[in-house]
């Protein structure tokens, strides 16, 4: 490996190499948020703004961070959240991110949108994978994508619900965004072929969801999906109680809470900032993720005291895979482990049933 990833030390290490390694269309893809970005940047501000409350005199000689979530055993809270075109980061891919995960002991959940066959990714993430859905106007392609799913391992489905159109993301639009020659949409069959048609008039992405994902996406497909699959089901995209009561009534098993990494409706509130109340108004009815803006162990700490059962990473991903291949992934992984670790053991916390609302300091100006 290269000296500067042997030396990378933190995230924004890891994203640097990245961004160096990657030509223009795809770190565009990666990097941009929809319109001024300014939910882009709230997902990270908002951690920043959080302060903690430590306490001492505590022995945090052992400090262990194992969680289960939607009945599965996990090493750590820290899971992958679904990313398009890995292809674009590194040749292996998905695969690479996946076996990352899996050797890690945690969940990578595999997008529709990506470069590889859900059935290789199923295998390299040791059938121990959740699969993000996104839903097409082809009712009977959604539903094969499911049924493949279910055959190669899938343990959840995140139904993502915060996307009818995708947002105006001006970089991808300004530059022509478009997928490499050798690298297709491999999950969704017919329709793996994104067109180039569209290729010189904005974002090829974008024209391709217009084509072809249901913008009439309703509670009702949730109790559709229901009925096709035994899978537990989060609806991902939540950022309000008034629809985290909805999911529960039209049973979901989860609520992930995301606004789609800043990418689809600029000026929405950061999931941090959403996630108190939507913990409040399910309580222990359902299990709550989220991702958005987690760059340090930090974060995740204020997330886990804020309700959070896991956090979910996007973006860190790609730039360890795009750094260092698997190898990139599995270095993101423990950089955040060992961040993770010692912010709890500072905190005088030892497992993450003791990170509750009170480690959050609460300002009274």
């Amino acid at each position: 490996m290269p000296e500067a990833f042997e030396q990378a030390i933190n995230l924004q290490d890891l994203e640097l190499l990245a961004q160096h390694n990657l030509d223009q269309n795809a770190w565009e893809y990666y990097s941009s948020g929809a319109d001024d970005q300014i939910t882009l940047s709230e997902n990270r501000l908002a951690f920043a703004r959080l302060k903690l409350r430590p306490r001492f005199l505590v022995d945090v000689s052992r400090v262990d961070t194992r969680v289960s979530l939607l009945g599965l055993n996990l090493s750590s809270p820290i899971c992958a959240a679904p990313t398009a075109f890995h292809g674009l980061a590194h040749g292996e891919a998905e695969l690479a991110s996946a076996r990352a995960f899996q050797k890690f002991g945690s969940i990578f959940t595999l997008s529709t949108l990506s470069n590889t066959p859900l059935e290789g990714v199923g295998q390299a993430a040791g059938h121990h994978f959740w699969f993000q859905l996104y839903v097409y106007k082809d009712r009977e392609l959604t539903k094969a994508l499911v049924q493949r799913a279910e055959q190669s391992g899938a343990k959840a489905l995140a139904l993502t619900v915060d996307a009818p159109y995708f947002g105006h993301r001006e970089l991808n639009e300004r530059h022509h965004f478009q997928l490499p020659s050798h690298l297709s949409v491999s999950n969704s069959g017919a329709a793996n072929d994104m067109g180039s048609q569209d290729a010189n008039q904005g974002s090829q992405l974008a024209a391709y969801a217009r084509r072809l994902l249901n913008s009439r996406l309703t509670w009702a497909d949730l109790e559709w999906l229901r009925s096709i699959t035994h899978l537990p089901i989060l609806v991902k995209g939540i950022l309000t109680a008034e629809d985290a009561v909805l999911a529960l009534e039209h049973g979901a098993s989860g609520i992930w809470v995301s606004n789609h990494g800043g990418r689809q409706l600029d000026s929405a509130v950061s999931t941090l900032e959403a996630l108190p109340e939507i913990v409040q108004a399910v309580g222990d009815q359902l299990e709550v993720v989220l991702d958005g803006g987690v760059r340090r162990g930090t974060d995740i700490l204020k997330a886990l005291a804020l309700g959070a059962r896991a956090v979910f990473l996007g973006r860190p991903v790609l730039w360890g895979l795009a750094a260092g291949g698997e190898a990139g992934v599995t270095k993101m992984l423990n950089v955040l482990q060992t961040e993770l670790e010692l912010a709890m053991a500072l905190s005088g916390k030892v497992t993450l049933a003791d990170l509750k609302p009170d480690l959050i300091f609460r300002s009274i100006f």
